[in-house]
């Protein structure tokens, strides 16, 4: 009985082992908890945790250099990345301010979810938040509008007026607004702060995103 205990056990990691390494974005999660195993960030600072708009803002530390950063931002991460990763990469950093951007993916990767359904896993990954630490700072960064997601801007447009109408409810929560100001007067996309794949922004449009977020970060 024991050798079957021991045989059956043997498996049940293995397989939990193989579900681990084929999730979405496992491998860069692991990358982030073999970086902090090396050298964990101090607690206290500003976590910056989303998608690849966060992702390939490497020089982020930069454009706030009067705060202590963390940014772990990862792939084409949708909320529910996030939330299923949030054990690893939001709270063992004990941030005193979380700021998240994300939920773009979560419209391009299936024309079934709406901005009502981006709206709820937001409500979701909030209250997995404030549930272990509560209290914190939350501030979420709205969905931008980019020239290869003309298609989705009614959808975005509907996710960033319920999570504002959200978030104007709760206390220390802060909704910034970047989509408005990545617009040009007739409505469309400004194409001269994105990169040539129409998506990910250039660094005038990180000029924005500073602008925008600052005046939000916890002192």
């Amino acid at each position: 009985m024991r050798k079957l205990f021991l045989i059956f056990f043997g498996w049940l990691m293995v397989a939990n082992n193989c579900f681990s390494q084929t999730a979405p974005f496992a491998n860069e999660i692991l990358a982030f908890k073999k970086q902090d195993s090396v050298h964990l960030p101090p607690k206290g600072a500003i976590l910056f945790v989303g998608s690849s708009s966060f992702n390939y803002w490497k020089d982020v530390q930069n454009y706030f250099p009067g705060y202590k950063i963390i940014n772990r931002g990862f792939g084409g991460s949708s909320l529910t990345d996030v939330i299923r990763y949030a054990n690893d990469i939001i709270f063992p950093y004990h941030p005193k301010q979380i700021v998240i951007y994300c939920g773009e993916n979560d419209l391009a990767g299936s024309d079934d979810v709406t901005g009502e359904i981006v709206f709820q896993r937001f409500r979701t990954l909030f209250a997995l938040i404030r549930t272990k630490i509560p209290g914190e700072n939350i501030v979420f960064v709205s969905l931008k509008p980019s020239p290869s997601r003309k298609n989705l801007m009614s959808k975005m447009e509907v996710a960033n007026k319920l999570i504002q109408q959200f978030i104007s409810s709760q206390q220390n929560a802060s909704f910034v607004d970047v989509y408005h100001k990545m617009l040009n007067p007739d409505g469309s996309p400004i194409g001269r702060i994105f990169k040539e794949d129409s998506l990910h922004m250039n660094p005038n449009g990180y000029a924005i995103w500073k602008k925008a977020i600052e005046p939000y970060l916890t002192k």
